[in-house]
């Protein structure tokens, strides 16, 4: 960062919901309705303060449930408005029909999903369960790291969203609890930076009254172009967002490596692939690791759908072994949804590379830097020739 943007940001302590409140803040929505659910609930009443201070221009739309929130925000969209919504694990299930539905009206429409377990049993711990069964809805899907990522994502996915190339919703990701509620220093931009970066879109409205149009057709013969048009627009997200990390940089002085972040992965024989609030433990224990002389680098995943096939093929190329750490299960596949997500774009790639799963950090337990260091030594003995389940739980003995 510069000294003229380093001045001209404000510096605070902020919980990671707050971090996502301020990044609200900053992005000017017309309308916002969300139904608190923990540990999602301190972002709504935070941007409920700032309605109250003035801050907020918003409407604020009280509901009672998720299902008619993301209805509220179909609604504000489809005229052209910029609009946010929040939820977590069984709020995220209850709003699923509309959340489906304005992924395939192709509405920009800004979410945070606070990662939290799915029940049974009953918890309201992290884990990355209840946005990983959502995976397919058509929604692009941003997983962050820290409190700071939080924010300027945010920021970030409503230029995605809002795209004339794109126009696809977007889900930003958080771990419950590791950052919801986790404190750090946030450098916060100012307004007129953002609304520079961040201007408001003229869009025709997609429902007008002096314009006969009609939104949501039923009609089997109109589905096929529908799915073509989608996807096409989700694999040009992913370009899309490697121009806007690299101007979010250029303008405010932090960038994110656009679809994935390469961590001391040139030389590196095995590569840790994570995902969420782990990577920064992870970090940690592959700089120790390459002081004990071990050719080791890490692979976060930033965007998860689409997937980013091709940087990964070019991250992952000539690697001898990967570890893949999964905070869920993938009930169809005995592993991590991660897991596999990576063996299917690696499928091809020579010389293979040996995958291991490891799957940890359900329902709130941690994954340690002596988990992360014991995840490293596996998978380079692996890499000797010992023998090494291929999914491996690290809270179960």
């Amino acid at each position: 960062m510069d000294a003229k943007s380093e001045r001209q940001q404000e510096r605070r302590v902020l919980t990671g919901n707050g971090a996502a409140a301020y990044a609200v803040r900053l992005c000017k929505p017309d309308v916002i309705c969300a139904y608190p659910i923990t540990p999602q609930t301190e972002l709504i009443e935070t941007l409920y303060r700032f309605q109250a201070d003035g801050s907020v221009g918003a409407e604020m739309v009280e509901v009672e449930g998720e299902h008619s929130a993301m209805s509220v925000l179909i609604g504000a969209t489809s005229v052209g408005g910029r609009a946010f919504s929040a939820t977590s694990a069984q709020g995220l299930f209850f709003m699923f029909e509309p959340y489906i539905f304005a992924a395939l009206q192709r509405l920009p429409i800004v979410m945070v999903n606070v990662n939290r377990e799915a029940m049974s049993p009953t918890t309201v711990a992290s884990s990355e369960q209840d946005i990983m069964l959502v995976k397919d809805a058509g929604w692009i899907q941003l997983h962050v790291e820290s409190c700071q990522e939080i924010l300027d994502t945010i920021i970030m996915a409503y230029r995605l969203a809002e795209d004339p190339q794109v126009m696809v919703p977007v889900t930003v990701s958080y771990d419950g609890y590791y950052l919801s509620y986790f404190s750090e220093a946030v450098d916060i931009p100012p307004q007129e930076a953002v609304d520079e970066f961040l201007p408001r879109r003229e869009m025709s409205p997609r429902l007008d009254p002096q314009t006969r149009m009609t939104i949501a057709p039923f009609g089997d013969p109109l589905v096929p172009e529908y799915r073509y048009k989608h996807l096409a627009a989700l694999q040009r997200s992913k370009g899309k967002l490697e121009e806007i990390d690299g101007e979010f940089q250029q303008a405010l002085g932090r960038g994110y490596g656009g679809q994935i972040e390469e961590y001391r992965c040139g030389d590196a024989d095995i590569v840790l692939v994570t995902m969420g609030s782990c990577t920064g433990t992870a970090r940690v224990v592959v700089d120790r690791k390459r002081d004990e002389g071990l050719k080791v680098g890490l692979v976060k995943i930033r965007m998860f759908r689409p997937f980013p096939r091709e940087r990964l093929l070019g991250a992952l190329q000539a690697k001898k072994a990967i570890g893949v750490i999964d905070r869920n299960v993938c009930f169809g596949w005995n592993c991590g949804h991660l897991m596999v997500e990576l063996k299917a774009a690696l499928n091809g790639m020579e010389p293979q590379p040996l995958l291991l799963n490891f799957i940890g950090g359900l329902a709130g337990a941690d994954i340690t830097l002596q988990h992360i260091g014991g995840i490293i030594d596996t998978v380079h003995s692996a890499t000797q020739g010992r023998h090494c389940e291929e999914v491996a739980f690290l809270d179960v003995e």
